[in-house]
């Protein structure tokens, strides 16, 4: 079985449907059989690279949000990524074009590091302010994970990733998926949004079983081009 999870690493209900995933992938007892493949969206390509702007700012600047919708919003998921051990920082995330940040997703994957890279960046940015942007940044990252830095610098500057990248996202619009996380289980089923550790272990044992299994796309947590809904 093979599940593909299109993500951008900006996206905190990417992060909290991470853990929820993964915690119920844990307990299913056919996990082993099972290979997870995380693939990129970008939830606001028109972001400069190399520019970086706080949560607050981009809110107000890019998405035209008056400050207390911004507030109650990020509040709203601080609260989510509490109940999953995901401690928020959104006064201090910076925002920043994240294709770099997919670049170096990509060649984790070529190491079979991609869940682990995933992971890497979304502490970096969601905990820890890091400009996910910077190639120092992502340099010290993918050296983190065992990387080569020669690999992570070639990763970053070539065309070709470049073109691995806009693929996935090419393919998430052909598949219909505007909003993330978005899960697709043996291109078959799919699952939209932060879904409960119980949703994703139903849905991943039904279709394991070839069974019906209810699209999950509905208004349940995630984020698209014109924001996050909770």
């Amino acid at each position: 079985m093979k599940i593909e999870i299109w993500s951008d690493v900006m996206c905190p209900f990417c992060y909290i449907g991470k853990k929820n995933f993964e915690n119920a992938l844990a307990e299913l007892p056919f996990k082993d059989q099972i290979d997870v493949e995380w693939k990129s969206f970008q939830l606001d390509p028109s972001l400069e690279t190399g520019v970086a702007n706080t949560t607050a700012e981009y809110f107000r600047e890019k998405k035209g949000f008056p400050e207390a919708q911004a507030k109650q919003m990020t509040a709203q998921v601080t609260e989510m990524g509490k109940s999953v051990g995901i401690d928020f920082d959104f006064k201090n995330a910076i925002i920043t074009n994240t294709f770099p940040a997919h670049k170096l997703i990509h060649l984790a994957k070529k190491n079979n590091l991609g869940a682990e890279m995933e992971e890497e960046l979304f502490k970096a940015h969601f905990l820890e302010a890091k400009n996910i942007g910077n190639e120092k940044i992502l340099m010290g990252l993918g050296e983190k994970l065992g990387l080569n830095p020669e690999e992570i610098t070639k990763a970053l500057s070539s065309k070709e990733i470049d073109l691995e990248v806009k693929h996935e996202i090419i393919e998430a619009s052909q598949l219909g998926i505007s909003g993330v996380p978005f899960f697709v289980i043996d291109q078959k089923y799919g699952v939209s949004g932060a879904q409960p550790v119980e949703t994703f272990k139903e849905a991943i044992t039904q279709a394991y079983n070839e069974n019906t299994v209810t699209l999950s796309n509905n208004n349940d947590a995630s984020c698209g081009e014109d924001g996050c809904e909770i």
